[in-house]
C-alpha cells in the first residue's frame, strides 16, 4: 500500500463508487488517516442511469446497500448529521463541483478500469486539478490488477493457466489480509442544501420498485457477509456441486463482489488458506476468483474487446442477420427456443436477475453456435439483465463462448443442449421450476419433449407446437453450419 501521511489533509472526500463498505475498503483507510474531517459521496450517474430500464434490480439494490452505507457512517459519527451524500447527477460535474463545495483538498477512490470510468477519471481528475485539489486513486477490487501479474517476457497474459500460475505463485497473506489504519478523520456534517440524512428513493430518482425483496436477495455489507457465512460452510463442496443448477452450489456473492460490499480480500483468503490445507472444493473456487482478475487484467490491456473480438480474426465471421436473425434472437430472450434447459435459464434471468453459471455457458453457446447469433447480442442482454453484470467478466464469458476469447474453448467445441441437461439436471428439477408446464412429466421425456410420446404431450399439460413450442433448429444441423461458418476463421490461423 501507499506509504499514509497522517493527517495531511484538513479536507477530504471519499467518492465510492463499487466498494459499497467501510470495512475493508483500500481508499477509504487512506482517507481516514490522512484527513482531519472526510466527506463521503456516491453520484447516481446519469450517464449510466439513464441508459437503463425504469424497473432494474440493481438499481434497488445499490439504494439498499447506500441506505445501509449511509447508516454504518451516522453510527460510526454518532450524529445524523454526518453521512454519505448521494449526488443524483453526472460524475465528471458532480466530484468537482462537491469537492469545491466543501473545501476538500483531496479526493479518494478505488481503481475502476473498465474504459469508459477510465474517461470518466480522467476528465474527474483534469476538472480538480484546475480547483487545486488531488485526486488520489488504489486498487481494492481485485487481488493483482494491471502490470502485476506478467509473464517472464514483462507481457500480460492471454491464458488463464499460466497466469492462475503466476497468480498463486506471487500472492502472499499480505495480499489477502484486511487492511486497517489509524481512524483519524472525523465525519464532515452534512453542508447546506444537502440536509437530508438518507439517499433517495427510486421514485425520487425516476424509478420504480421491482420484485428483488420478494426474491429474497440478501443486500448490503451485512447480507454479503450473511452469504458468505453460509457459503463458507458448504465451499468444500463447491468443486462436486458448482455445475448443477438444482443445487446450493454456488456462492450467489458475484452480486456483492460486483458492488463491493464484500472485499475481495475476504474471500480470496478464505479459499486460499483452506486450499492450502487440501481442500478441493475451496482450490476450485478461488480458480473461479482468479479468473475474475485475469479478465478484469485483460480488459485493462486489451479495451478493444468492449466491441471487437480478442482474436480478430473471429471478427471475419458473418453472423445471421436480418428479420430471421431477430426472431430467432427473440425466442432465446424469452425462452421459446424449445430447448427446456436453454429456456429455463432464459426464465431464470428475465425472473430474477441471476442465471447459474453452467447455464450460462450454456445458454450462451445456444446463441451463437446452434443459432448463429452475434456474441455481442447476447453479451448485450446479459448486461441489461443481470444482477452482477460485470463487464470484464460478461466480455470474458461471451468471448469464451464464441471461441474468440483469450482461452476461449475451441470454436469446434459445441455444447449439446440435450446431453447438457441430462448431466447436469438429470432428474429436470431446474427445469420443473422454471417451466412448471412440465411439472408431471417424467425426467428422462424433459431433455427433449419433442421426442416424447403422445400421451406425455397431450395429457400432461404441454403440447409441443402449441403452448410450448417446437425446437427453433436443429442441434445437428446447427452444429454443421456452425463448423462452416467458423471455416474463415480456420483458414486465417
Amino acid at each position: 500500500m501507499t506509504k499514509i501521511t497522517p493527517l495531511e489533509h484538513s479536507v477530504g472526500l471519499m467518492w465510492f463508487r463499487r466498494d459499497l463498505r467501510l470495512e475493508d475498503n483500500r481508499a477509504l483507510v487512506h482517507a481516514l488517516a490522512s484527513c482531519k474531517q472526510l466527506f463521503a459521496v456516491f453520484v447516481l450517474d446519469a450517464n449510466i442511469l439513464d441508459q437503463l430500464p425504469k424497473q432494474d434490480r440493481r438499481v434497488e439494490f445499490i439504494l439498499n446497500s447506500l441506505n445501509e452505507l449511509n447508516n454504518s457512517i451516522q453510527e460510526s459519527a454518532q450524529s445524523k448529521d454526518c453521512g454519505l451524500l448521494v449526488l443524483h447527477d453526472n460524475a465528471e460535474h458532480a466530484i468537482p463541483s462537491i469537492a469545491k463545495k466543501l473545501g476538500a483538498t483531496i479526493v479518494f477512490a478505488n481503481h475502476d478500469d473498465e474504459p469508459q470510468a477510465l474517461s470518466r477519471d480522467a476528465v474527474v481528475r483534469g476538472e480538480l486539478a484546475n480547483l487545486g485539489v488531488s485526486f488520489e486513486t488504489h486498487k481494492d477490487h481485485v487481488i493483482f490488477e494491471r502490470d502485476e501479474v506478467l509473464s517472464q517476457l514483462g507481457k500480460p497474459y492471454g491464458v488463464f493457466t499460466p497466469y492462475k500460475n503466476a497468480w498463486l505463485k506471487k500472492v502472499t497473506s499480505h495480499d489477502l489480509d484486511p487492511v486497517h489504519a489509524p481512524v483519524l478523520a472525523q465525519w464532515g456534517k452534512r453542508p447546506k442544501g444537502l440536509e437530508k440524512t438518507q439517499p433517495p428513493t427510486l421514485e425520487e430518482i425516476g424509478f420504480e420498485r421491482t420484485n428483488l425483496s420478494s426474491l429474497g436477495v440478501p443486500q448490503g455489507a451485512q447480507g454479503a457477509h450473511q452469504l458468505f457465512k453460509d457459503f463458507k460452510e458448504r465451499m468444500t463442496h463447491y468443486q462436486d456441486r458448482r455445475d448443477f443448477p438444482f443445487a446450493k452450489g454456488p456462492s450467489y456473492l458475484s452480486v456483492h463482489l460486483r458492488f463491493g460490499t464484500i472485499s475481495i480480500r475476504t474471500l480470496a483468503k478464505a479459499a486460499h488458506e483452506a486450499m492450502l490445507k487440501g481442500d478441493a472444493g475451496s482450490s476450485v473456487w478461488l480458480s473461479e476468483l482468479i479468473w475474475r482478475d485475469f479478465y478484469h487484467q485483460i480488459m485493462f490491456h486489451h479495451p478493444r474487446i468492449v466491441t471487437s473480438s480478442f482474436k480478430p480474426e473471429y471478427d471475419q465471421i458473418v453472423w445471421e442477420s436480418g428479420a430471421s436473425a431477430k426472431k430467432l434472437f427473440n425466442a432465446w430472450c424469452n425462452g421459446e427456443t424449445g430447448y427446456p434447459l436453454v429456456d429455463a435459464a432464459m426464465m431464470q434471468l428475465n425472473q430474477t436477475g441471476y442465471m447459474h453459471n453452467r447455464l450460462r455457458m450454456v445458454s450462451a453457446c445456444f446463441l451463437i453456435k446452434d443459432l448463429g447469433i452475434d456474441w455481442r447480442w447476447g453479451e448485450a442482454y446479459f448486461a441489461k439483465h443481470l444482477n452482477d453484470f460485470d463487464l470484464a467478466a460478461n466480455n470474458g464469458g461471451w468471448q469464451w463462448a464464441s471461441s474468440s476469447g483469450c482461452d476461449a474453448q475451441p470454436y469446434f467445441r459445441i455444447f449439446n443442449p440435450i446431453t447438457q441437461s441430462e448431466k447436469f439436471d438429470p432428474e429436470g428439477k431446474f427445469i420443473k421450476r422454471y417451466l412448471p408446464q412440465f411439472s408431471d412429466w417424467p425426467s428422462k421425456a424433459l431433455h427433449a419433449p419433442w421426442l416424447a410420446s403422445a400421451p406425455h404431450e397431450s395429457f400432461k399439460g404441454v403440447q409441443i407446437g402449441k403452448n410450448y413450442p417446437a425446437p427453433i433448429v436443429d442441434h445437428a444441423k446447427a452444429r454443421e453450419l456452425t463448423l462452416k461458418r467458423y471455416s474463415v476463421v480456420k483458414k486465417a490461423i
